[in-house]
């Protein structure tokens, strides 16, 4: 990208760093303080929101939505169907996928189903999420994990397919025994459906 194109593109996104070689098309809105890197391609219809950073070669397609504060490592591809809500964490080459039975012969666009992520989860690196799933807020996925169903708010998932091991806190840590974060101190409680909440202070 020459010294005029990239005038273009801070006039088009101010307060955002695109680098010179990734492509954003028309018609995407980006938030102020995101950071957009190398061979990145941007299709058109997508909005991204602020203070987010998407690493090296990552692909967002069409009508994707990404919140606040997102983290997207190398490598990962949101498909059309896919919803990232504020500060969601996609670790290095995780899969999202967005039908159920594709064949390379046959158009299914018109039965693209829905992923949404929710606030603060984790995606470990080379995860896969089958799309039409919901995963939970501050859940953790594990590196490596493929998710086939839906993911309860503050789970740990591990292995194939991804089954519940565990609880997360909202820093990250896994909880013990008394549900208290060891690195925050914030407490939680199951609920009368099995999941997690968090104590109000």
């Amino acid at each position: 990208m020459n010294a005029q194109a990239q005038m273009r593109e801070e006039a088009r996104f101010p307060g955002v760093l695109v680098h010179e070689s990734a492509f954003v098309d028309e018609n995407v809105d980006i938030g102020e303080g995101t950071r957009i890197w190398h061979f990145v391609h941007v299709l058109s219809r997508v909005s991204i929101g602020r203070s987010c950073v998407l690493g090296q070669n990552v692909m967002v397609g069409p009508r994707v939505k990404v919140g606040n504060d997102c983290k997207i490592q190398n490598n990962v591809a949101l498909y059309e169907g896919v919803e990232l809500e504020d500060g969601v964490f996609c670790g290095p080459s995780c899969v999202f996928t967005n039908v159920d039975n594709p064949r390379a012969f046959i158009n299914r666009k018109s039965e693209f189903r829905r992923t949404l992520v929710k606030r603060g989860a984790t995606i470990g690196a080379n995860a896969t999420i089958v799309c039409g799933n919901t995963l939970g807020a501050y859940c953790f996925v594990a590196a490596g994990a493929v998710v086939t169903s839906d993911v309860p708010d503050y789970a740990l998932m591990v292995g194939v397919p991804a089954r519940h091991v565990g609880w997360m806190s909202r820093a990250g840590e896994r909880l013990g025994d008394n549900l208290t974060c060891p690195r925050s101190g914030e407490r939680y409680r199951k609920t009368e459906s099995g999941c997690l909440e968090l104590v109000e202070p």
